[in-house]
């Protein structure tokens, strides 16, 4: 087994190329890929069989990594936000021309969310911002809720799998609208 260390600096090493990886999330194994590279997210969504429509999660170590998508939020909108992280509240953010379409999808809003689990704030510090996150399943079916799923899911598809234990959410993230207020996912 490899040290920690050299298992994050090979997994951003991945995701910089436009590798697409697995790793453990704070309830569900989630992938993830650069947000910024069109390519790895299509393949990303292609494994998953995702409607592109539907958009994905960004996950950030800290809201630091969110400042480039924060310029236009309010500071009572803020305090909010760092009232809530990190944690498993995912927030749907009004977007302000940072966020790339496939993230984005149909949608003029962008999820985001401070992961308060120690290997997913690891490798988001590692790679240097946030990175996408969304269930590891193909669409319709069960999360992945270890590495052996993984395994079984998607075969030799990923470019990596960074190996750890999940946070011991019983469920993800509540989803919630900083605007309105309103609960999409509980």
């Amino acid at each position: 087994m490899s040290d920690p260390d050299s298992i994050l600096t090979s997994a951003t090493a991945v995701l910089r190329r436009g590798g697409v990886i697995a790793y453990p999330t704070e309830a569900v194994w989630g992938l993830g890929c650069d947000p910024d590279n069109d390519e790895a997210l299509k393949r990303l969504l292609a494994l998953k069989q995702r409607d592109p429509a539907k958009g994905v999660i960004l996950v950030a170590a800290d809201i630091a990594q969110f400042d480039a998508w924060l310029t236009a939020v309010s500071a009572e909108q803020r305090a909010l936000l760092l009232d809530t992280w990190p944690g498993p509240n995912t927030w749907l953010v009004p977007d302000n021309g940072r966020t790339p379409a496939l993230v984005r999808g149909s949608h003029d809003k962008v999820a985001l969310r401070v992961s308060d689990h120690p290997g997913v704030q690891a490798l988001c510090r590692a790679f240097g911002g946030p990175l996408v996150s969304t269930s590891a399943n193909r669409a319709g079916e069960p999360p992945a809720m270890s590495e052996a799923d993984i395994h079984r899911i998607f075969g030799d598809e990923l470019d990596a799998v960074v190996p750890g234990d999940l946070g011991g959410n019983p469920r993800p993230s509540i989803i919630r609208d900083l605007v309105s207020g309103e609960v999409l996912r509980h």
